[in-house]
């Protein structure tokens, strides 16, 4: 390391306010990743003038650990990410740093300069605004956020065990370390159903932290009396879904008027699709695929008439239930660069053609194509999903 000693104090002496140290593959275990810190905060004469900047990956499951580590030994900037995204295993996840933080801030104030006992955040971030951050970000990438996944997956709060639930009933530090509200979460479960009326739709969708138009709010609560007619309660989880495939969504350069699928054990899937093209023509193809799903994009690849490789289809279900939505989140590759989309549907059939409408729609965005030069596609070629 002494060379590094040296490079750090010529960097500072030339002028660097912050310095960064990097793993960058992720090969570092949290002693000594802590211990090369240490070294750097002993050995580098001019190192109170720089800001120590960490950078790590996740390849072995130790980002976030080495991070802890080296904010006691002095690192002060945590060069992380939402929901812990990155290449190959991923980065430091910044909600768990944050928490990791908030939650244990007794035990890491003494390494900051402070009193044990102070209660002053040790980050700049609201965390109140965690929980709604990791879903636009899994949202916008089409990135899956795993149930067990530490502070924002879906069971992060969950509690199956008996004892577990009569001791959260009684007093929820029992099994749970941190405040739900504490990340965005509300306990405040209001359901809606389909007699509740636009404020009331409205006011749930600012107590959960959604700031939109008055336009939007009209666009998402029709979609929310569709909705109220098939399931007899719509919780938040609904609402959010509603908002996110309803609002925020690319441009609709294409948009989908039908989509209908005839299949069983004993008939090949059958998919017809009509779709509407910017210039107002409605075509409608039909096509037989391996599964209904299949048989949908080959259908609508007939009519969009691009090639693209779809690289991840997945489907998850947004509240318990044989009547719950269905989020649907697709990723498509078309000449080196993906596009991702996103839908939810009681139908994850119909969920599904419309999360690769709108994988395409945010392609043709991107490529600002000519789509009055779209035409069917007299081909029966397959989606490749690699």
């Amino acid at each position: 390391p002494e060379f590094l000693y040296q490079v750090l104090e010529a960097a500072i002496a030339a002028g660097a306010t912050t310095v960064n140290i990097p793993d960058t593959v992720g090969y570092t275990t949290p002693a000594e990743f802590g211990a090369l810190i240490r070294g750097i905060k002993e050995n580098v004469p001019n190192i109170d003038q720089a800001i120590i900047s960490v950078h790590g990956h996740n390849d072995l499951g130790l980002a976030v650990a080495n991070f802890l580590e080296a904010v006691k030994n002095g690192a002060r900037q945590l060069e992380c990410t939402i929901n812990g995204i990155g290449e190959r295993a991923g980065n430091a996840a910044l909600e768990e740093l944050v928490m990791a933080l908030h939650v244990r801030r007794q035990y890491f104030n003494p390494f900051l300069g402070r009193a044990a006992e102070s209660e002053a955040a040790l980050t700049n971030i609201d965390t109140h605004h965690i929980y709604k951050t990791s879903r636009l970000v899994s949202n916008l990438t089409g990135m899956f956020v795993q149930p067990n996944k530490a502070i924002v997956g879906a069971n992060a709060f969950a509690h199956e065990s008996g004892i577990h639930q009569d001791g959260v009933l009684k007093n929820k530090l029992t099994y749970e370390i941190m405040d739900a509200e504490s990340i965005g979460l509300t306990d405040n479960q209001i359901v809606l159903g389909k007699l509740s009326g636009r404020h009331a739709f409205q006011t749930r969708l600012k107590e959960l932290g959604f700031d939109i138009s008055d336009e939007e709010v009209n666009k998402a609560f029709l979609r929310f009396k569709d909705l109220a007619d098939k399931k007899k309660e719509i919780t938040d989880w609904d609402l959010e879904s509603i908002v996110n495939s309803e609002i925020q969504q690319p441009p609709e350069l294409f948009r989908l008027e039908l989509v209908q699928v005839s299949c069983g054990d004993r008939s090949r899937p059958t998919a017809t699709v009509s779709i509407r093209t910017p210039n107002g023509e409605e075509l409608t193809d039909a096509a037989i695929g391996t599964g209904p799903v299949d048989a949908v994009y080959r259908a609508i690849n007939r009519v969009v008439n691009v090639p693209n490789d779809l690289i991840e289809f997945s489907v998850q279900s947004v509240t318990a239930g044989i009547d719950a939505i269905g989020e649907v989140t697709i990723r498509l590759r078309h000449e080196g660069r993906v596009y991702s989309g996103h839908a939810a549907n009681t139908d994850i059939i119909v969920a599904s053609a419309q999360a690769y409408i709108n994988a395409l729609n945010r392609l043709y965005a991107a490529l600002q194509s000519d789509v009055k030069k779209i035409h069917p596609q007299k081909s029966d070629r397959v989606v490749e999903v690699v």
